[in-house]
């Protein structure tokens, strides 16, 4: 189910099953973070692919790099992209970009046929319920991670650290396997589940990144598209990696039974 309204204090609000996905009041935090961190933690994407993300923030986002050369998005759902060209224009103008490719299908499917295709993958999903579980298993990292071109970034939705340690911690662990770097970040939103959001940020070993990875950025924000963020910034690029000592311990720290082989 979609639903649109307009509500008192955040604007326009997008519910997709009823779960918020988006206000107006809000909505650019996650937009710029989710798409601003890998972006200018690659010294020079030229080809990205996003998989959801039918509201359009995300491809607004990456239309503001000129130096990206293609913008692919793999929506499943083709009704929330019709919403929101309707009812969510703030966001949709991302769709207006020539850049931009749309395809109406599964990501996963697609990214199987589209090997060593892509600078950076964004997923930008809902929770992991339904359909959308699929996304935060390990196949489908693997998926992105053959999709990607050699010193690739990938950048998903990451749940919250004050509520899903549990779904994180073991798909940070199992995706250390096959990706070079694995790195969480975060930003604060308060239309979401305690006012937060995290993102699972991972790299493919190549391209002159070799461990390195996403936590500084490598290029720097023009003045001109600065003065357009209201999120992001080379500052707050650096600071969403540092993580409140619980959750560092919870999602990066060793497990009991680690611990004890050592002894």
């Amino acid at each position: 189910d979609i639903l649109v309204f307009q509500s008192a204090h955040h604007g326009k609000v997008l519910v997709l099953d009823g779960v918020i996905q988006c206000t107006e009041r809000d909505e650019f935090s996650y937009q710029e973070m989710i798409a601003h961190i890998p972006l200018f933690a690659h010294p020079n994407p030229k080809k990205v692919l996003v998989i959801g993300g039918g509201d359009g923030g995300v491809l607004r986002e990456i239309a503001r790099h000129p130096g990206v050369e293609e913008i692919v998005i793999c929506e499943l759902d083709e009704d929330v992209i019709r919403v929101s060209k309707e009812y969510l224009p703030f966001m949709a103008r991302g769709f207006d970009d020539p850049r931009v490719k749309v395809h109406i299908r599964d990501g996963a499917q697609f990214m199987k046929e589209n090997q060593s295709s892509f600078d950076v993958i964004i997923t930008d999903s809902s929770d992991p319920v339904g359909p959308a579980s699929v996304l935060f298993e390990t196949p489908f990292y693997r998926a992105m991670y053959g999709s990607l071109r050699e010193g690739g970034i990938v950048c998903t939705q990451g749940e919250c650290m004050w509520l899903h340690v549990d779904l994180i911690r073991p798909l940070v662990r199992a995706v250390k396997g096959f990706f070079e770097t694995v790195e969480y970040a975060y930003c604060t939103i308060p239309s979401y589940p305690s006012g937060q959001i995290g993102f699972i940020v991972a790299t493919k070993k190549g391209g002159g990144n070799e461990g390195r990875g996403c936590k500084v950025p490598v290029r720097s924000v023009g003045e001109s598209v600065q003065k357009e963020l209201r999120y992001y910034s080379e500052e707050i690029h650096k600071a969403a990696f540092v993580l409140p000592a619980f959750a560092e311990r919870a999602i990066f720290g060793e497990d009991e039974n680690e611990e004890k082989e050592k002894e």
